[in-house]
């Protein structure tokens, strides 16, 4: 009996010593409408490494996409997503930044592996994605969630996409907005060859 008695009360420390721990607050995701957060940072392009920040890309629309982790199934299937839709994004103006907590080491290789097309931006010190909503969202490892911002041209959050099927999403932003059809331009037919008698 009082050995089930010390299990009870272990247990019962255990449950109240989780549900009162301290909890790291994830932070209000930017709501459509507002002027998205500035970030200056280091981006990562194939091997290359370059100072960039958000004004850099005033007058283009920008998917700017948290997620994770490099390497991990779900952030290689998104990332791969907007690689094989990049030239619909392209064509339609629009800038891809992918972004987590991860190295730079870490992004040059996950670039190189996948044959990523757009930078993925550092923000080992989560500010960017503190400023966004997407920092800690699994807590118990420190990563970022899974959470996609349009920017417009003028630096307003255009729509925000806190819920994100990885396989998917990339072409359901173009669908959004009404660029999923923005292919590579046309090759011009060549003039018919004039007729031999």
């Amino acid at each position: 009996m009082k050995m089930i008695t010390t299990g009870l009360i272990a247990i019962a420390v255990i449950v109240l010593a989780v549900a009162l721990r301290p909890r790291i607050a994830r932070a209000e995701l930017v709501k459509e409408g507002q002027i998205a957060p500035p970030f200056t940072t280091q981006m990562i392009t194939g091997e290359t490494e370059a100072p960039v920040s958000l004004a850099d890309f005033h007058g283009k629309k920008v998917i700017l996409y948290f997620y994770p982790k490099d390497e991990t199934s779900g952030c290689t299937k998104e990332a791969c997503a907007f690689r094989d839709g990049y030239s619909r994004y392209t064509n339609a103006g629009l800038v891809v930044l992918g972004c987590s907590v991860d190295s730079a080491d870490a992004h040059k290789d996950f670039i190189r592996k996948n044959s990523l097309p757009f930078p993925l931006l550092l923000d080992p010190d989560k500010k960017i994605a503190t400023a966004y909503g997407a920092a800690n969202g699994i807590p118990i490892l420190g990563l970022d969630r899974r959470i996609t911002y349009v920017i417009d041209e003028n630096g307003k959050v255009l729509k925000v996409y806190p819920s994100v099927d990885p396989s998917t999403h990339a072409i359901e932003i173009l669908n959004d907005l009404g660029a999923a059809d923005a292919a590579a331009p046309a090759a011009q037919p060549s003039p018919a060859a004039p007729a031999s008698n």
